[in-house]
Formats: structure tokens, C-alpha cells, sequence
């Protein structure tokens, strides 16, 4: 019911990148480009490139964020390849967060289907920062690149569907980019602000060496 639903709200605010052709389905094994993956010969495209079932799977939120997104990208997804669209499933135990991040390739739609879910964006201007609590049936959208969040406020689990007017939108969490890595810790301390204590305990959180 609500996957039509945010399917036909993605197209309206989506822009066509296969306006030539009918579509331009993915064929992964070609290289991607930034224009994305090349077409896969019409004789080889079949229905099934046009469905895509896993979104219907809930993701395996034991992890240390307890949060799970399964997407619905070209990669996975070949027939959205070209059309400016995709979509993914968020799913956040209780206690679950999606750190600070960005998507450069594309803006986001949320539809909150199950649960609770704080959800914002800071602008980039004047470094505002709008959020909310969203319940059961609400929408929010993040605009392109910029930093945003979501974690579940509630104490049940929550679901979501998240829309994308890309294919590939990208990802870059604040956090890993800092922590989960080899940049040395006293060029981390130096950008942030933050002590060296505080640098090596998000290094061994997160996995970063250096």
C-alpha cells in the first residue's frame, strides 16, 4: 500500500535521465560512471529486472547503530538504472540512529510506516538545523547533500521507506569518515576540536587505526 504511494511521490519530484531510450537497464558487469551503469542489451532485459522483492525483508539491526537500510539502487535494483529514482528500506530497532550523513547524489524522502522516528537536516547557509518527531504516516524530506539524521525515539521499532531521485544517491556518514579510517588521530583532533582521548576512543568504536 504505501510503497505505490512514495514510488509515484519519487517520480514527481525526480528528473528523467532516459527520456532517449524506454529505460537503461543496469548491467553490472560493466563499470559504473557518473552517469551510471551502461545499458544492458534489450534482448537480455527480462520482467525481472523491473521487480524487486527484499524491500518486504526486514534488515538485521544488530549492529552498533542498531539500524538496518536496505536499498533499492541500481546496483540491486538494475531496472531503476537511468530513471532518476530509488528507494530503500530503514529499519531501527529501539535505541536505533543513522548517524550524521549525507547523500550527494540525490534528496531524500522519508514515509514513516511503523513507529517513531526523530528525524532532521542542517542547511548549509546559516547552519539551521530543522527537525522532528514523525509518527505513523508522515513524510520528511532532506534536500541534497545535505548533513541529516533519523533514529527511533519511540519504544517500539520503527520502519521506513526512503525515496531517492537517483538511482545511486551516495552515502557518507560524519562519523565513519572521521573515525572509521587511517587518518591520523592528531589531524582528527585538529579539525574537531576534540582531545586525543576522545579521538581514540571513536577510532576503536569504529574500527579506525592511525
Amino acid at each position: 500500500m504505501f510503497l505505490p504511494i512514495l514510488f509515484t511521490i519519487s517520480l514527481l519530484f525526480s528528473s528523467s535521465h532516459a527520456a532517449v531510450l524506454d529505460f537503461c537497464v543496469a548491467d553490472p558487469s560493466l563499470p559504473d560512471g557518473p552517469a551510471g551503469f551502461s545499458c544492458k542489451k534489450p534482448a537480455k532485459v527480462t520482467v525481472d529486472d523491473f521487480v524487486y522483492h527484499a524491500l518486504g525483508i526486514p534488515g538485521n539491526t544488530s549492529n552498533l547503530i542498531k539500524a538496518a537500510v536496505t536499498p533499492a539502487f541500481a546496483p540491486q535494483f538494475p531496472g531503476v538504472n537511468g530513471l532518476g529514482i530509488s528507494l530503500a528500506r530503514l529499519d531501527l530497532a529501539v535505541d536505533g540512529v543513522v548517524p550524521i550523513h549525507t547523500h550527494p547524489g540525490g534528496s531524500e524522502i522519508l514515509f514513516v510506516v511503523e513507529g517513531t522516528i526523530c528525524a532532521g537536516f542542517i542547511s548549509s547557509s546559516a547552519n539551521t538545523v530543522y527537525f522532528k518527531t514523525l509518527y505513523k504516516g508522515d513524510v520528511m524530506v532532506f534536500p541534497q547533500g545535505l548533513l541529516h539524521f533519523q533514529f527511533n525515539s519511540g519504544k517500539t521499532p520503527a520502519l521506513a521507506i526512503v525515496g531517492f531521485n537517483s538511482p545511486s544517491p551516495g552515502l557518507q556518514l560524519l562519523d565513519f569518515a572521521l573515525f572509521a579510517n587511517n587518518l591520523p588521530s592528531e589531524i582528527v583532533e585538529k579539525v574537531t576540536f576534540l582531545d586525543d582521548a576522545q579521538v581514540r576512543k571513536l577510532k576503536a568504536v569504529l574500527g579506525g587505526t592511525g
